[in-house]
């Protein structure tokens, strides 16, 4: 009877069971994918520098979040949130400062500074940089309200044209020409311009929302940056590196940041991840199969647009309006609905990774 109950516990979602759930996965594709391309051994594979960001990520974790801790570096928790996420506050955030450099700096020396990849990097560590100022007025201020809005949207929007000015100076005139499934194409010409400047946006925006529940952006990001290198590997090996550099290192963060997390990545991580994904899209017109890959991230921000669009639109007298979710994002109203944040992160795993193995099978 007791070795039926430790058996059973073992198997409980548990923020470790997740953790280890993911780094198999991860694991066995990028095993596999290397054997199948015969660059299993290779510097220049899916599973080195997987394996290689994901320890270095995890060893600097254990040095970078006691000097958070000292540096008073805790979480304010939203009052109108989930009530369970009142405990974690205090938790150290501004976790994306030890974990983006790891990816963005291993991708660099493995890619041999190739120029794509220089490119995606500074725009990466810009957006990071844009967190980083969010976070830090947050923890100064001892409030959920860090830079302001505008000012905030108003660098993403900067940066977002000067990586774009590099685009048009470095990449083919047929950049514009975007790609399609079926071999399709839809030449945009000038209106690409103002398309890639959104999906930058619109893709650290999203991947900014979905981070709210332990490991979940964390490990969202893994899968989601380990799909876009696997899907680029025959074609981009550079940006592949990037890529794959960028989810070992998500995957190493989530082994703080699992449930109960010891660090949250904050704006400083989450704003980079959704640029680098997006810009790695932009540089190898694979902004469809980023649409795919993204299809959390894209739930999550429809979910916000729907409930603020909603709540406006039946507005009374009074001022209030109705809802249609309990709470957005959609993670959050899973929450409120019964869900454990376990199952969340558990659930939008698989999801991901369904989304992720659809465009390989493509």
């Amino acid at each position: 009877m007791q070795n039926k109950l430790a058996f059973s516990k073992s198997l409980t979602l548990s923020g470790e069971n997740l953790l280890l759930g993911l780094g198999l996965g991860l694991s066995f594709f990028a095993l596999i994918l290397d054997g199948m391309a015969t660059r299993i051994f290779s510097i220049r594979s899916l599973t080195f520098p997987l394996f290689l960001c994901g320890l270095v990520t995890v060893s600097l974790g254990y040095w970078a979040i006691p000097i958070l801790r000292k540096l008073k570096a805790g979480q304010i928790i939203r009052e109108d949130g989930p009530k369970a996420h009142l405990r974690k506050a205090g938790t150290p955030t501004m976790g994306g400062i030890f974990f983006v450099p790891v990816g963005v700096a291993i991708a660099l020396v493995l890619s041999r500074f190739d120029t794509d990849v220089i490119g995606v990097s500074l725009l990466t560590l810009a957006y990071s940089f844009i967190g980083f100022l969010d976070d830090w007025q947050i923890l100064r201020r001892k409030s959920n309200k860090g830079i302001s809005p505008k000012m905030k949207l108003a660098f993403q929007i900067c940066f977002a044209i000067i990586f774009c000015g590099w685009l048009a100076w470095s990449q083919p005139s047929t950049i514009t020409n975007i790609a399609l499934p079926f071999g399709l194409q839809l030449s945009l010409g000038f209106l690409f311009w103002p398309l890639a400047v959104f999906a930058l946006i619109a893709e650290s925006n999203a991947t900014n929302l979905t981070d709210g529940v332990d490991g979940l952006m964390g490990g969202l990001g893994a899968i989601a940056f380990f799909g876009l290198g696997a899907y680029l590997a025959p074609t981009y090996p550079e940006l592949m590196i990037f890529c794959v550099c960028m989810s070992g290192s998500c995957l190493g963060f989530v082994a703080h940041n699992r449930n109960p997390a010891k660090v949250f990545m904050g704006d400083t991580g989450s704003l980079a991840l959704g640029v680098g994904l997006a810009a790695i899209a932009l540089v190898s017109n694979t902004l469809w199969v980023l649409l795919i890959i993204s299809g959390i991230f894209l739930i999550e921000t429809l979910s916000v647009i729907v409930q603020v669009s909603y709540y406006k639109a039946t507005k009374g007298p009074n001022g209030v309006g109705k809802r249609l979710l309990k709470m957005a994002p959609f993670h959050h109203h899973l929450e409120l609905s019964g869900w454990s944040e376990t199952q969340v992160v558990g659930t939008f795993y698989l999801v991901s990774s369904i989304l992720a193995s659809f465009c390989l099978l493509h």
